[in-house]
């Protein structure tokens, strides 16, 4: 079984949405699928089982990636970390701003998220053009983490996102690729 077509098959296209020509990739339909959530998850876990790859610890960003990096530091045995849009976190926090493919946004994590020295694994829904995952990093590596890699379900490779991270030096985990629509 191609994975890959698999969760392509289970993610709706909604036209112009939030703004139009934007093709909003939509997970929640893939999410709503209880056989192919749990496939969804397994694929992401096994990766992570991996002795060179495995975290100390998962970070999602808000807020898609609290549904699947929960599941996987759950699944792990390790902590999760949620990286919050701006004035959601209670405590002391660290900022970053960005800019998306339309508009701009910040994220924030508290302050003792994590420790100097822990590996951390970065995940969300989709990269578009990068900005969220980058702030993400960004706040991370401000902390004093490493992250060993970006994951997300879907890549927009057209929108420069995933060529961002690189350049960034950071690593991409991705299953689906919608390269020319």
């Amino acid at each position: 079984m191609n994975l890959s077509n698999y969760f392509r098959s289970h993610i709706r296209t909604v036209p112009n949405w939030p703004a139009p020509g934007v093709q909003f990739r939509d997970i929640t339909s893939l999410l709503q699928d209880a056989q192919v959530y749990r496939v969804l998850m397994d694929t992401f876990v096994q990766r992570y089982l991996t002795p060179g790859m495995r975290p100390d610890v998962v970070a999602g960003l808000d807020a898609r990636g609290f549904i699947l990096g929960a599941v996987v530091a759950y699944e792990l045995g390790l902590g999760f970390v949620p990286i919050r849009k701006k004035g959601k976190l209670p405590f002391e926090t660290v900022t970053e701003s960005y800019d998306l493919e339309y508009g701009s946004a910040t994220v924030e994590l508290h302050i003792d998220a994590i420790t100097p020295g822990q590996r951390v694994l970065l995940m969300d829904d989709l990269i578009a053009t990068g900005g969220t995952m980058l702030a993400g990093k960004k706040l991370l590596e401000q902390l004093g983490g490493e992250v060993i890699e970006g994951a997300a379900i879907v890549d927009l490779p057209e929108l420069g996102g995933s060529d961002r991270l690189r350049a960034n030096g950071l690593s991409l985990f991705t299953l689906v690729d919608f390269a020319g629509g």
